[in-house]
């Protein structure tokens, strides 16, 4: 068998100016998933590397995910300041609704000032490597993929900013009957981190939730035979906050994620995320 690298550009990788809802809407999926996913129904590819928070919740028919390796740190950075020092109304440059929300809800003074692209562009906006933002908020496994950790001022804390759900884990994917390459991977899942990711995509799914709203999920094992799972949903604006942790069995993701959805959902979360859809197109 023989591996050939092959980069399919998407949506959001053509359009670094919109916003990625509305990018996804016009491709009808994910703004970075929709043309790989074609591709490897097709059979032009036989297995495609995403970015695991950038997925879609639910496979289309005939493709399945694998177990990934171990996921890399699932915090966000910030980069050109810490979150202290931030003077008043500093603006912090971030294009996630969830990061945004979060953000706010902790300093509400902050101006979130909409960035995308790639790690390196978004990076030299900070006005410590000579842009105009007095800091940028990133994923730090996207920063430490690209060995840029000196760009890091802090790693926020998981418990106030939970990630998206499967940050800093790859999501493998391939063809439900490939059993080749199925047999070929099958020793490089981590299992802690295959249970972790399928009790938070689990949580997202049954909020109805994508990429755009801003919910936090953050997944542990913290002991043997054990997954404990912190769920967030947060308002646009910052000004209200739902949280739900639950632990049970690490054999049981799925039904983890399904409890703390419910459970979020019976403290109000269901109010916010109605107000949330209209504004933002589900990822």
């Amino acid at each position: 068998m023989r591996f050939v690298h092959r980069p399919l550009l998407e949506g959001g990788d053509k359009d670094r100016r919109s916003a990625l809802a509305s990018v996804s809407q016009r491709s009808g999926g994910s703004a970075f998933s929709t043309n790989q996913e074609t591709a490897l129904l097709a059979g032009d590819v036989d297995l495609v590397v995403h970015s695991l928070k950038d997925l879609p919740t639910a496979n289309p028919p005939g493709l399945v995910l694998l177990a990934p390796p171990a996921r890399e740190d699932v915090s966000d950075a910030l980069c050109g300041s810490t979150l202290a020092d931030l003077p008043e109304g500093a603006t912090v440059g971030t294009g996630a609704a969830r990061r945004i929300a979060q953000l706010l809800a902790v300093r509400p003074d902050l101006t979130p000032v909409p960035i995308r692209g790639n790690v390196p562009p978004r990076l030299a906006k900070a006005k410590a490597r000579g842009g105009t933002l007095d800091a940028v908020l990133l994923a730090a496994a996207g920063l430490r993929r690209l060995d840029l950790d000196d760009a890091i001022s802090q790693l926020l804390p998981l418990e106030a900013f939970p990630p998206s759900a499967g940050q800093g884990a790859l999501g493998i994917q391939i063809r439900e009957e490939h059993t080749e390459i199925r047999d070929l991977l099958a020793g490089t899942g981590c299992a802690d981190t295959w249970a972790q990711v399928r009790a938070e995509r689990a949580m997202l799914a049954e909020l109805h939730g994508g990429c755009s709203v801003p919910v936090g999920a953050w997944a542990t094992t913290p002991g043997t035979g054990v997954l404990t799972l912190l769920g967030q949903v947060t308002t646009l604006d910052g000004s209200r906050q739902i949280t739900a942790t639950v632990t049970g069995p690490v054999g049981q993701p799925e039904h983890l994620g399904r409890r703390v959805a419910a459970e979020l959902l019976d403290r109000g979360a269901e109010d916010i995320l109605r107000q949330v859809r209209p504004s933002v197109a589900v990822g």
